[in-house]
């Protein structure tokens, strides 16, 4: 195996090993998510446990972020949960940062 290979192989691993960290994180802050929004929603116990695994798992119609925050959005509407947009999407960076480092420290 020449040394171009290796590094490829290399370059290779390195890309699917940041893939999964990625797809662990986004799953993990989702559910971060989905308890602060239970929280705000007023729902404790089972119901915000249930609320952050839907969010997770979700079908949305709208895939990644853009989803997750307008699903958000329209239960904050619909229950008068006064958070701004800039508040929700801030949230959802801020428990992404918290779900890396999480992930990362095992």
């Amino acid at each position: 195996m020449t040394t171009f290979d290796e590094r490829e192989k290399s370059f290779e691993k390195k890309f699917a090993h940041d893939e999964e960290l990625h797809f662990r994180a986004r799953a993990r802050r989702d559910k971060l998510l989905g308890l602060w929004a239970a929280e705000k929603l007023s729902l404790t116990g089972p119901a915000a446990e249930q609320y952050a695994d839907k969010l997770v798992s979700a079908e949305i119609d709208t895939p990644g972020d853009e989803g997750i925050f307008l699903k958000i959005r329209k239960d904050f509407d619909a229950k008068a949960v006064a958070q701004s947009d800039h508040q929700i999407r801030r949230m959802m960076e801020d428990l992404m940062n918290v779900a890396i480092a999480q992930i990362k420290a095992g």
